[in-house]
């Protein structure tokens, strides 16, 4: 069981930042970058990049909660740079999901911009020179995403200590997600060796680690907010990435269970896939979430860590797909390991749900009017 005094009161801290000193920046970058993908040449990359700002602008406010962190006066800078690399990940990871006859060399030409995000060891020159913004081609935007990412973490006062370990989570995250895209056209075996060598130090089985690996943007997003921080040791940013490492595998485990009936509809098997039976994935992901307490405990910050890990397991377990029969047992699990400390973001995201079910209700009743009136005048 989670302790919950500690873990609450940072989401009160966090909350009394989030709103005055966080939202606005988010907001004004997310509007930016609107900007910049609507003078996008290719109709299809535009198309699904304004498909990504449309759909998953949550992803960037969630993950700029992490700036709460950070003081006020670097705040507005690990902002820019959390937004831009959420809009990067978000995008590539979109890029990647259309197969092609090479997905692997296809998805490391894609990825070359994700890793592209760290500053020069040296921490000289000036980080946002290699991209022009203004570039129209077909690769100018995700540059763009990468190269205000790298100028705005290289400003931070400790982003040399954290500099080795996210060049580390920002490799094995662009490999794990180009072996898992890969794995529909070229089969798990690759995957599954990457992942068997990688997870030899990590802590984790093969699979969890290739889970963690994946989502390990979530990482370099608690990196950067570290980096906003003076003081922070290189044995600390070791600490914050082991402990996202074991976070990132749950939220590639619960993403994948909840969208199940959907993967099976679409003929495309989710993460779970690789587990042989629903009861070793359920001994797995309460081993996973064990784990991953006690290594967020060791870092730095460790309530306002809780406090997320609470926030990513309420998002997942009030989806839709979180009250089908094969994944209530791992939902009933992750809320009762979490509890109470879960209590209060279940309820907001269960407001947050109906009220995005009601605007999407909404949304619909005036297309439908509007259909109507149109068809009315076509047949007049």
């Amino acid at each position: 069981m989670s302790s919950s005094r500690p873990a609450l009161l940072a989401l009160v801290v966090a909350n009394a930042r989030f709103w005055p000193t966080v939202a606005p920046d988010v907001q004004r970058e997310l509007a930016r970058w609107q900007v910049h993908v609507q003078q996008m040449p290719d109709a299809r990359d535009r198309s699904l990049a304004l498909e990504k700002l449309r759909d998953e602008r949550f992803n960037s406010e969630v993950a700029a909660t992490l700036a709460t962190l950070a003081p006020r006066t670097t705040r507005p800078t690990a902002v820019e740079a959390i937004v831009a690399l959420e809009l990067l990940f978000d995008y590539l990871d979109r890029r990647t999901e259309i197969l092609s006859a090479d997905p692997i060399e296809d998805s490391r030409r894609l990825f070359a911009s994700f890793l592209a995000i760290v500053p020069e060891a040296t921490g000289r020159g000036e980080p946002g020179r290699a991209c022009d913004e203004t570039a129209h081609d077909d690769e100018a935007y995700p540059r763009a995403l990468a190269m205000t990412t790298r100028a705005r973490l290289a400003e931070l006062p400790s982003h040399m200590s954290i500099i080795e370990t996210m060049n580390a989570a920002a490799l094995r995250c662009s490999q794990a997600q180009t072996y898992l895209h890969a794995a529909p056209v070229i089969g798990r075996d690759q995957l599954r060796g990457w992942a068997e060598l990688g997870a030899v130090e990590s802590g984790l089985g093969w699979r969890e680690y290739a889970a963690g690996s994946a989502s390990s943007v979530l990482s370099l997003h608690a990196l950067i907010a570290a980096a906003a921080r003076p003081g922070t040791t290189a044995a600390l940013a070791a600490r914050i990435d082991r402990a996202y490492l074991a976070i990132g595998a749950l939220i590639t485990l619960l993403d994948s269970v909840v969208d199940e009936s959907e993967d099976l509809v679409t003929g495309q098997p989710g993460f779970i896939s690789l587990y042989e039976t629903p009861t070793e994935l359920r001994d797995s992901f309460q081993s996973l979430l064990s784990e991953a307490l006690a290594r967020l405990r060791e870092a730095p910050d460790s309530a306002h860590h809780e406090m997320t890990l609470a926030g990513i397991v309420a998002y997942y377990t009030t989806h839709p797909g979180a009250r089908a029969p094969g994944a209530q047992a791992i939902v009933d699990a992750a809320r009762r390991t979490l509890s109470p400390a879960i209590w209060p973001t279940l309820a907001v995201m269960r407001g947050w749900r109906v009220a995005k079910a009601a605007r999407v209700a909404l949304h619909h009743g005036r297309n439908s009017e509007t259909d109507t009136r149109g068809t009315a005048v076509y047949l007049q």
